[in-house]
């Protein structure tokens, strides 16, 4: 059992080490999708690093027990009940129920996470098999003061609480009871501008596909309800690590809290896991935007999903990830040449033991100090280059994949064999060369542009200008 798994806490702003309520065993709780749509690869990014970290905690020696909701009802675009119902919007626009769109973006997600090596959460709960579990938890904050009715809904009364904003500094509690949400219409059905819908009767959407009798009358739940009750119902009145990504943490996982320990009456989740975005040359990646990339867009580009799983785990999980097809098309070359060079590998010579712990020792230290993909890839690295036997080398590489999942040891896990490579020369001479013609270009020397672009095709390297930047590809 590793006694210092070490991950950075939301709550507290502090490493240190994960101290499950129960020992040996860790309760981790995941948000999961909003089944409107596809995933975009700045959603599965979390997913990844979240996937990494759960099999890095069994890697540890804990016994995981982790459980995803999936929202298939009443997320709004605010809790404010503003903006669209994201269910009902996906509907709408494919001319299908509610339920069958959440049918079809459910197994369209999971497809996806297969794709990417994610594994399966060990419980996935959607919202509407809950809401038995929803109403009682609204009675039981009614009953207790933590809740009221106006205007037809059940609102959490925020005013009730000493600290609301638990995520946030001293300067930032002032700045949100001042100013939260002052770009959403007012409800004036809230006691505080904080107060948040428990369940809603009377909302704007009078035509809410999917609604349930409640002692309210006839409605739905508010969104932050369903991961409350979903991660209590099944790890229990105590949770060791909840997940999600930056966009989660106020107001959703702030009200979570809120809602959870008024419930409860004691504190509810020790660990806060947050992933940061994947941002693109115009920021945060969003379905909002238009035009999205997914993971089966990417395979369609003739990308492995592996490619895009090594790209993430190149990064940090706490830092903003910049994507490109340039980034990508570098991640992805160095991953096809990473798993040539294992498949190249002979399976030869007696395990060295004492190599293997030494490196083995050197992947833990890099995962268990706050998730450190980026240093696990550098000893796989180290790993292929070192002076060991092919019989040390791939059981290190297959036991490291356990938590990596990026298809090390497996056989045409990646590129076709004839798909050219450039060597370390090669690589550095484009590389200038593209800076050159760069420059070039600036300084409006076409013609110096255009003889550079004839100076690398002499070499087989063709070279593409795209909105990301330059990117080249070695011809056959």
């Amino acid at each position: 059992m590793q006694d210092n798994f070490l991950l950075y806490n939301t709550l507290t702003r502090e490493t240190e080490p994960i101290t499950p309520h129960e020992p040996g065993k860790i309760a981790m709780y995941t948000c999961g999708p909003t089944v409107y749509h596809y995933a975009h690869i700045g959603n599965l990014r979390s997913y990844i690093m979240e996937d990494v970290l759960e099999k890095a905690l069994r890697y540890a020696g804990y016994d995981v027990k982790r459980v995803m909701n999936i929202t298939d009802v009443g997320h709004l675009a605010s809790d404010a009940d503003t903006g669209e119902d994201k269910m009902l919007k996906g509907a709408k626009r494919e001319h299908k129920s509610v339920m069958e769109v959440a049918r079809f973006y459910t197994d369209a997600f999971f497809a996806d996470c297969e794709m990417l090596n994610i594994k399966r959460p060990d419980v996935v709960e959607p919202a509407t098999g809950c809401i038995p579990d929803f109403i009682r938890m609204v009675e039981s904050l009614l009953e207790k003061g933590y809740a009221y009715e106006a205007g037809g809904n059940v609102y959490f009364d925020t005013g009730k609480l000493s600290d609301y904003f638990v995520f946030s500094s001293a300067v930032e509690k002032e700045q949100l009871k001042v100013g939260v949400r002052d770009d959403v219409e007012e409800d004036r059905n809230k006691r505080n501008k904080n107060d948040f819908v428990l369940w809603f009767t009377r909302s704007k959407f009078e035509d809410q596909a999917l609604k349930w009798d409640s002692p309210w009358g006839v409605g739905y739940p508010g969104w932050h309800i369903e991961c409350s009750c979903i991660a209590i119902r099944h790890l229990g009145e105590y949770m060791d690590l909840h997940c999600g990504g930056v966009d989660n943490i106020f107001p959703h996982h702030t009200n979570e809290i809120a809602q959870s320990e008024a419930y409860l009456g004691h504190r509810w989740c020790r660990h806060w896991f947050h992933v940061n975005h994947l941002n693109d040359q115009s920021g945060k990646m969003s379905k909002s935007k238009g035009d999205f990339l997914t993971v089966s867009l990417l395979k369609e580009k003739g990308y492995d999903p592996l490619a895009y799983r090594m790209f993430c785990l190149q990064s940090h999980y706490r830092k903003p990830l910049v994507f490109s097809f340039e980034n990508l098309d570098n991640a992805a070359a160095a991953y096809g040449k990473l798993v040539r060079k294992i498949a190249g590998i002979a399976p030869e010579g007696e395990v060295d033991q004492e190599a293997f712990e030494e490196y083995r020792s050197r992947f833990k230290e890099a995962l268990f100090g706050d998730l450190n993909t980026s240093m696990a890839i550098t000893v796989v690295y180290d790993v292929v280059k070192a002076d060991i036997s092919g019989g040390t080398k791939l059981a290190l590489l297959k036991d490291f994949d356990r938590v990596l999942s990026i298809g090390l040891t497996k056989e045409g896990a990646v590129l076709p064999e004839n798909t050219p490579e450039a060597d370390e020369e090669l690589e550095r001479f484009i590389r200038e060369k593209i800076e050159e013609r760069a420059l070039a270009k600036k300084s409006k020397d076409f013609g110096r542009a255009d003889a550079i672009r004839e100076e690398l095709l002499a070499r087989g390297v063709a070279i593409k200008d795209t909105r990301e930047g330059t990117v080249y590809e070695l011809q056959h």
